[in-house]
């Protein structure tokens, strides 16, 4: 098992959500740092403590302190967010993700010409994970939307060159959403259009090397339209991101309830 925590998030007494995050992907010196090594130093080593998360109990809850559960989850939503970092990819104008912590949402401004053909500019927020997991959002775009190739992203990467790997389901200045995907590095990007148009919610999940694509409503119904496979090894980056298919300009979407579940291993 790889160094890493699980998050649990919890509002009063409940909890509500988890994800596993790797140990690398967060910062050296922030608080959440501070509050694993202090984890380490009450409960021994790390990795039997994260097995014991998995299977964690109400009593076993009960004994960590509540208080620091909250902060731990405050300090890893912070600045990004849910995310690690914020970069921008290929030929670019800076980019910049920011995080509105009142609504949970994410304004993404991206430049770049393209995320297609051999390589990708763009600006993408991500965390890196390791083994199955689902990303999930609703993404608005602003009013008057003047270019109808933009496009925001949930995605799974690779790495963060250019011409990396990587599935995504994107959704258009103009409504229409496909899942892209690029075998291999420096490989040609491929895609698939989905029937609906303008959905509310996106989702991408991996299994194994397997990505499904779906889309649905903001009640949460999903439907999946298409699955590539798409191979990728260790930890990957996975985020949302924003390209505004204009190599001299910059544009932006808002992301709102972004989710991201370990859905396996």
């Amino acid at each position: 098992m790889r160094p890493g925590v699980r998050w649990m998030i919890w509002i009063g007494s409940g909890l509500v959500g988890n994800i596993w995050v790797e140990e690398n992907s967060i910062p050296k010196h922030s608080e959440a740092m501070r509050w694993i090594r202090r984890s380490r130093f009450l409960y021994g080593k790390f990795d039997k403590m994260s097995c014991l998360w998995n299977n964690l109990s109400l009593a076993f809850a009960v004994i960590l302190p509540v208080s620091g559960m909250v902060a731990a989850a405050q300090s890893l939503s912070g600045q990004n967010g849910v995310f690690a970092g914020s970069t921008d990819i290929g030929k670019t104008l800076k980019g910049s993700t920011i995080y509105d912590a009142a609504s949970a949402s994410y304004s993404v401004t991206g430049g770049g010409a393209d995320m297609w053909g051999s390589e990708d500019a763009f600006h993408l927020s991500w965390v890196k994970l390791t083994g199955d997991a689902a990303l999930t959002a609703d993404v608005q775009f602003p009013a008057n939307v003047s270019v109808p190739l933009e496009k925001a992203v949930l995605i799974f990467r690779q790495n963060l060159d250019p011409a990396s790997a990587y599935a995504d389901i994107a959704i258009h200045g103009d409504g229409h959403v496909t899942i892209q995907y690029r075998l291999v590095s420096g490989g040609v990007t491929g895609d698939v259009t989905a029937p609906q148009h303008a959905p509310a919610r996106l989702r991408i999940e991996r299994k194994g090397n397997l990505f499904t694509a779906y889309t649905g409503s903001a009640d949460g119904k999903l439907k999946a339209f298409a699955s590539q496979t798409v191979v990728m090894e260790g930890p990957v980056y996975v985020g949302i991101g924003f390209c505004a298919h204009n190599a001299d300009g910059l544009a932006s979407a808002t992301f709102s309830n972004v989710k991201i579940e370990k859905t396996g291993r």
